[in-house]
C-alpha cells in the first residue's frame, strides 16, 4: 500500500494551475503537507461535500483543471454526488479518494471500504474513468491523466495504509480561505 503523504505529494508535484479542493480532516492535512497554495481550497466542516463543491468550481471554471482530494469516509457519505457528477460530465474534474479503509477523524474505525465496498467500481458504474492506484508508478500515471484531455470525469482511488501521520494544519479561518481562493481566481472580494 501507498504512504498517504508520499502519494498526495507525488500527485500534486508539478501541478501547474490545478485547483485543489480538499475534504475535511486528513485530506486537507495531506494537501497542506504537500505545500500550501492559494489554489487550495480546504474544507472545514463540509463532510461529504468536497466532490460537489468541486463540481460547482469545475462548472464555473471550465478553463481550469479541478482536483478533489478526499477520504473514503467522506466519499462514502457523498455517494449520490458521484452520480450527479457523472451526469454533469465535467471534463476538467478529478476526484482522488485517499482510501485507508478507516474513519480517520473519529478514531480509525474500519470504514465500508475495509469491508469490501469498492469505490472505484461505484464511480465506474456511474460513468467515471476510474483508476485504482496501489504504487507510486500508478500515482505518476494518474498525475499525467489529471492534465490530459478527458471525455468524462476522472476517479482516482489511492489505496494507502491505515497510518495516521501528524497533522499539517492549513489555515482554518473560512473567510480568509474563501477570500484567498477568490483572489487567486481573479474574482472581486465581497
Amino acid at each position: 500500500m501507498l504512504d498517504r503523504r508520499t502519494a498526495v505529494a507525488a500527485l500534486l508535484r508539478d501541478r501547474g494551475d490545478l485547483l485543489v479542493v480538499s475534504g475535511l480532516g486528513s485530506p486537507s492535512y495531506d494537501a497542506h503537507a504537500a505545500g500550501d497554495s492559494d489554489a487550495n481550497f480546504y474544507l472545514w466542516g463540509a463532510m461529504g461535500g468536497a466532490a460537489l463543491v468541486a463540481l460547482g468550481l469545475a462548472q464555473a471554471r471550465p478553463d481550469r483543471q479541478v482536483l478533489v482530494i478526499t477520504g473514503d469516509g467522506e466519499q462514502l457519505m457523498g455517494l449520490g454526488g458521484l452520480a450527479t457528477i457523472a451526469v454533469a460530465r465535467p471534463k476538467n474534474l478529478a476526484i482522488a479518494v485517499v482510501d485507508n479503509g478507516r474513519f480517520g477523524e473519529t478514531g480509525m474505525q474500519e470504514s465500508h471500504t475495509a469491508r469490501g465496498i469498492d469505490l472505484a467500481a461505484v464511480a465506474a458504474a456511474c460513468g467515471f474513468a476510474a483508476m485504482v492506484i496501489t504504487d507510486l508508478a500508478g500515482v505518476e500515471q494518474a498525475r499525467s491523466a489529471l492534465h490530459a484531455p478527458a471525455e468524462k470525469p476522472l476517479f482516482l482511488l489511492l489505496k494507502v495504509g491505515p497510518d495516521n501521520p501528524p497533522r499539517s494544519l492549513p489555515p482554518r479561518d473560512a473567510v480568509f480561505l474563501k477570500n484567498r481562493f477568490r483572489t487567486h481566481l481573479g474574482l472581486p472580494l465581497p
